[in-house]
């Protein structure tokens, strides 16, 4: 949660030793010639940003943005003992006898976190001036030195919480061009202030990129906005933020590209992706009375779990397939073709859910969830709630073996095969992600999953992030962390669903478990829901704004739920409906919802993880001279990098077009030519 920060009005001053420094940077940008002669060379910039931290949110939120896309930058904490001095040697040196900017671009608390006439404040003046270097003021208050009015003159200070904002036209046609120009700020709580701003008059040389209206709406006041000035550009931010908040995270992309002038290391996209676990399967279902789901060992007096289960049937899984065509959206079909032999035997020996998934399987991504959905992991005790992992005689814990979980996945795969789905061997989704540690009861994974995942060329395997949000090996696999939905798998009816959410997220004395209560990482909510009412008036709308949350943070993470989602009264298409449409209503098309497939997400993570390790051990350099840009890397790291349209990359031969268009910039994760020791782009024009 953002707050308001007292902000405290100074006059900018020290004009003169900034000049002597700018003078001073200015000498080391002439060079000599080979002959001997006095010639000016273009500096070298280096791809790299400096942030100055005062431990605020607002910081904060920038460097996350930084951090989770890929940009290096170096952090110079205020306030602590030792830090290093920003002096023109801390800002650029000569390279080659070349002059070299070490930062291409600054991200500071506030306008002047040295105070103005501090010989910090007169260095940073100089460096930028002198190189080119933009900065972001990443909160500060509205006032004359900031190039705005101040809100007594027909502006605004106070709560943000739901505030209708707007790109400008200026935004959009400059580092907003994403967006499509509606921004609404959350209001997630009527009795907690969630932000706070100042919406002010532009001044001469103030361009306003995102604006709301005030006093009585004639008047628009900036809350966002470049100040140009003596030479210099400065991002000017006049609200409150947290890294989580979504008026941030859909603006943090064109914060980075205003900084950076749209050439950088790093690169994002807006992920979202569902996978639709227990296809074929049914699924137990809730019952309101017991408040519990009759087959779970810890629910006592149920009638077992194939009393009324909940299942897909045909009707269903041809909605889905109409839905997909009308949304725009694939999803994944995570299948348990055993489970569904089963149930067709029990039922009269055939099955036209499965037909009709069969006769449409073109039209999905499949992934292998095991014949039968078992347990992999330990032998389950249940004879003990909460369960725990039986031993032998000698205290050893008993597993499933290896030579099971293999045939689990092998059985799975032929089943598909065989009826002209196509699934990728390398992708594989557990039941209960079992076979992988389960905390508290199996602390370790099954030793035995991690050969036959090699047995069966499994690559990746889903892991859940609730417990496990990083990606980590399993044998020669690695995990691909997937998001949990809070659409349960055991209900069919908005009623059920809403009637297990009380029990989960209401007091003992409002009738619920409690657990909300002895969970410090849980809240329980004020009044329970109308079971008639509540899916739709508060769940779907938490639940779409959880997953859009992901969708702007650059998460590939996939979702999951459950194919009982799909059936009955069709849960699912409310929240993905709602995520989506929330999600165009803010993006323009040229920034498209990302949906990859399981194994896309692993070697983004992989990529991900590779490039993170080359950054902190300090083996990449990458910088820009006119308009040629040099990344190298260590070798079979790709380098991420986003550059404007019309970049070229080198060739042994010529040159081509750089990247995938995203957002109105290309990007790419990128290696060397044959031949070559280094990336190298050419841009349109120099920034």
């Amino acid at each position: 949660m953002a707050y308001r920060t007292r902000a405290t009005g100074v006059k900018r001053s020290g004009r003169a030793g900034a000049a002597l420094l700018t003078a001073g940077l200015m000498a080391a940008a002439v060079a000599l010639s080979p002959t001997g002669a006095v010639a000016a060379e273009a500096p070298r910039i280096d791809l790299k940003v400096l942030v100055v931290d005062d431990g605020g949110e607002a910081v904060g939120a920038v460097a996350d943005e930084l951090r989770s896309t890929g940009v290096p930058f170096t952090t110079v904490k205020l306030g602590t003992a030792g830090r290093p001095v920003i002096n023109a040697a801390f800002l650029s040196d000569t390279v080659d006898g070349r002059p070299r900017a070490k930062y291409q671009g600054v991200v500071l608390p506030n306008e002047a976190p040295f105070g103005t006439d501090s010989p910090e404040s007169a260095a940073l003046t100089a460096y930028e001036k002198t190189f080119g270097i933009r900065q972001v003021d990443a909160y500060t208050w509205a006032h004359p030195g900031v190039g705005l009015d101040y809100t007594d003159q027909e502006g605004y200070a106070g709560p943000l919480d739901g505030a209708d904002a707007t790109v400008t036209a200026a935004g959009r046609a400059g580092p907003f061009g994403y967006l499509d120009g509606p921004l609404k700020f959350e209001d997630n709580s009527p009795t907690v202030m969630e932000s706070y701003g100042y919406a002010a008059r532009p001044r001469a040389g103030f361009t306003s990129y995102v604006d709301m209206p005030t006093g009585t709406g004639a008047t628009r006041g900036s809350l966002v906005g470049e100040y140009a000035h003596d030479g210099r550009r400065e991002l000017v931010v006049t609200f409150a933020y947290n890294k989580y908040q979504r008026q941030f995270r859909v603006l943090a992309r064109g914060v980075v590209e205003w900084l950076t002038q749209g050439v950088h290391l790093g690169q994002s996209r807006n992920y979202f992706s569902v996978h639709v676990d227990d296809v074929f399967a049914p699924d137990a279902r809730w019952d309101s009375e017991l408040n519990c789901t009759p087959g779970d060992f810890d629910c006592k007096g149920g009638e077992g779990e194939g009393a009324n289960p909940v299942r897909m049937t045909a009707a269903d899984a041809s909605y889905a397939a109409q839905w997909q065509r009308q949304s725009g959206f694939q999803l994944d079909m995570v299948y348990n073709a055993g489970a569904g032999e089963e149930w067709k035997a029990e039922n009269g020996g055939t099955d036209a859910l499965a037909a009709q998934l069969v006769a449409d399987r073109a039209q999905y991504r499949w992934i292998n969830h095991t014949y039968t959905h078992p347990f992999l992991g330990c032998t389950q005790d249940n004879t003990v709630v909460p369960w725990k992992c039986a031993t032998d005689t000698a205290g050893r814990t008993l597993w499933m073996g290896r030579a099971e979980i293999s045939k689990q996945i092998s059985d799975n795969h032929k089943w598909a095969t065989a009826r002209g789905i196509s699934v990728d061997r390398s992708e594989l989704v557990t039941g209960e992600h079992s076979g992988l540690r389960t905390t508290p009861q199996q602390p370790v994974d099954n030793p035995n999953l991690g050969p036959a995942l090699a047995e069966n060329a499994v690559k990746w395997i889903a892991s859940d992030a609730s417990r496990e949000p990083q990606q980590r090996a399993a044998g020669a696999a690695l995990t691909v962390p997937r998001h949990p939905m809070n659409v349960y798998y055991n209900v069919g009816t908005a009623a059920e669903m809403a009637d297990e959410y009380n029990w989960l997220y209401t007091s003992r004395a409002d009738g619920g478990s409690g657990v909300c209560e002895d969970n410090p990482a849980s809240t329980c909510m004020e009044d329970p829901l109308d079971v008639n009412t509540g899916y739709a008036s508060y769940i779907v709308p938490q639940e779409a704004r959880t997953a859009l949350s992901h969708v702007v943070a650059n998460d590939p993470r996939p979702h999951y739920v459950h194919q009982s989602n799909l059936a009955e009264e069709r849960l699912l298409y409310p929240v993905v409906d709602k995520t989506l449409a929330d999600y165009r209503a803010l993006f323009a098309d040229s920034a498209p919802v990302v949906n990859p497939r399981q194994s896309d997400v692993g070697v983004e993570f992989t990529r991900r993880t590779a490039w993170d390790k080359a950054l902190a051990d300090g083996t990449v350099s990458a910088y820009r001279i006119g308009t040629t840009v040099t990344v190298k890397a260590p070798s079979r790291v790709l380098a991420p990098v986003t550059v404007p349209e019309g970049t070229k990359k080198r060739m042994l031969v010529g040159s081509t077009a750089f990247g995938t268009p995203y957002a109105g910039q290309r990007s790419a994760w990128s290696a060397p030519e044959l031949l070559q020791s280094a990336v190298t782009l050419t841009l349109p024009t120099a920034p």
